[in-house]
């Protein structure tokens, strides 16, 4: 047995905290203590947006929506207008609790949890999960992933990533029935989507996310490749493929992201009717100006709901922004950020 593997005091507490939780919900043999380690996880958090810390008490006879969510997610902002929809819907019967767990350094900052919360007009409780706490109580690996949680705490349903979405609100009306909710309504929602939340072209689309930091990127291509953690002059390649990209100008590649130290950009090859960034200026009070294009040109039209026509905008939070949006035709296209101050933390590209 190695050290990570030795049981130490905190492990002891953790459980005797699920184990009184668990009791708490009034569950009573140990097959269901174990099934309700979940419930138990969430009622131990005690950072709570849009609502006082929910206990056992307020979930004990409740079907539970739980989502797990990241801000700077792309597939969770396109499934958020379904769960916003089913919360309000079935808001009676149902307890939709988003669990915000991270997964780059700056989402635990629950200032800019907040703002997003607001921003995407969230109503129903958030909970703050930056120690992963009730991520490893779900075993979960996934954003956006909803579990759908009986009147008795247990787990009977699951869905990973985005879609299926008439087929998790069936199985919200069948829980609310069989928890003795009257009056659920059979009907599906219809949602109207917008920006950032539209859904994905999936027809059309050929790039997949790609971080830009070391440990997960793929497909970089500027000549000497990348250097971990020093500063120097990169430059893009004379022809790039579909799906790989090059840092232009003077950056910094870490583990997390790149960093660029003066006027530089970014060159992506994709095929895909939006490009999304996520990135943030490197000192919050020194916002970043930029200008994007496609195959060498403004994007006119196929702007972005964080660029205007000229390809302008600005990064002054960190996020994800959308520059690109194309009306269509869509093909594989020449993409280009240039960055017109030093500072910007580039973490990943996704599309859709």
């Amino acid at each position: 047995m190695d050290d990570h593997d030795k049981p130490d005091r905190r492990d002891f507490m953790a459980a005797a905290a699920m184990t009184l939780a668990a009791a708490e919900f009034g569950v009573l043999d140990a097959a269901q203590e174990r099934e309700s380690r979940e419930v138990a996880a969430i009622v131990r958090a005690t950072d709570w947006i849009n609502s006082p810390r929910l206990t056992a008490a307020n979930l004990r006879g409740k079907v539970v929506l739980v989502d797990f969510w990241t801000y700077t997610c792309i597939n969770w902002l396109r499934t958020v207008p379904y769960v916003r929809a089913w919360a309000k819907k079935y808001g009676d019967g149902l307890v939709v609790i988003g669990v915000h767990t991270p997964e780059f350094e700056f989402e635990k900052n629950v200032t800019s949890v907040r703002r997003e919360v607001q921003r995407r007009s969230i109503e129903y409780p958030v909970v703050i999960d930056s120690d992963y706490s009730i991520w490893r109580a779900f075993s979960n690996q996934y954003w956006p992933a909803l579990y759908f949680l009986d009147a008795r705490g247990r787990i009977r349903e699951r869905q990973f990533g985005e879609g299926e979405y008439e087929k998790s609100e069936r199985t919200i009306q069948r829980m609310l029935k069989d928890a003795g909710v009257t009056g659920v309504r059979d009907g599906i929602v219809s949602v109207e989507a917008g920006g950032i939340e539209v859904a994905a072209d999936w027809s059309n689309l050929r790039s997949p996310e790609n971080y830009l930091g070391l440990v997960r990127t793929q497909g970089f291509a500027s000549p000497g490749g990348a250097q971990r953690d020093r500063r120097r002059l990169y430059r893009a390649p004379s022809r790039i493929a579909l799906n790989e990209w090059a840092l232009v100008g003077e950056w910094t590649m870490g583990l997390a992201a790149a960093v660029n130290n003066g006027q530089g950009g970014i060159v992506s090859a994709f095929q895909a009717r939006d490009v999304h960034l996520v990135m943030g200026p490197a000192r919050q009070e020194s916002p970043v100006r930029f200008r994007v294009s496609i195959d060498g040109r403004p994007p006119g039209p196929a702007h972005g709901v964080d660029t205007d026509e000229s390809g302008n905008g600005m990064v002054g939070e960190q996020r994800l922004y959308q520059l690109i949006r194309q009306p269509g035709p869509i093909a594989a296209r020449t993409f280009q950020i240039e960055f017109l101050d030093a500072g910007v933390e580039a973490f990943a590209f996704t599309f859709g």
